[in-house]
């Protein structure tokens, strides 16, 4: 049996993204964001939720551009940091002794401590309510050059995932079965 529990976010995991921009003065923002992911695979693009509220919004409607920066469980200070700051008050870089690095394919900064980064070109923003919708085209992803491509890469970077009922970060387990072919069992 089951029970209802109304209208809640429920969907596990959230990625914890780390979404940068340059502000009005060029100055480099990061702001943490869990709503968020992959939305289309041709063209590769990703989609960000965040409140009109927050500083990183006029970023994003003027400069066009973002970067999703991907941290390790080992940057879980800097990741939540970056959520609970505001980029209109204080330096967050300076704060945490992160380096904004400029995109080479799209106007904003990435974070070069953490393992990947994609740079985005803003192509469709959406209002949804509380909060709006930025989809962008994926230009390039980097990658940290320790990153071994023939291991898997989530156990190298050990990603944070955010569990948005109990507010709490958590780190990827291990590997319960390859996607695409254990299903084939049933059938």
């Amino acid at each position: 049996m089951k029970k209802n529990l109304g209208a809640k976010l429920m969907i596990y995991p959230t990625p914890l993204l780390v979404v940068s921009t340059y502000d009005k003065a060029g100055n480099p923002n990061a702001m943490t964001a869990a709503w968020g992911g992959i939305c289309c695979s041709s063209p590769p693009c990703v989609a960000i939720s965040l409140r009109k509220a927050t500083y990183t919004y006029d970023s994003l409607i003027e400069g066009n551009a973002f970067t999703i920066n991907i941290p390790s469980e080992n940057y879980v200070k800097e990741a939540d940091y970056f959520g609970i700051a505001s980029g209109k008050l204080e330096d967050k870089f300076t704060k945490t002794g992160l380096t904004p690095i400029k995109s080479e394919f799209v106007n904003a900064p990435y974070i070069s401590e953490f393992p990947i980064n994609i740079e985005c070109k803003i192509i469709q923003v959406t209002e949804l309510g509380l909060h709006t919708q930025f989809i962008g085209e994926v230009m390039n992803v980097k990658i940290d050059d320790t990153i071994q491509e023939n291991q898997p890469i989530i156990e190298q970077i050990k990603p944070l995932i955010f569990a948005p009922d109990g507010r709490n970060y958590y780190s990827i387990g291990e590997q319960v079965a390859e996607a695409f072919s254990v299903g084939k069992e049933i059938g």
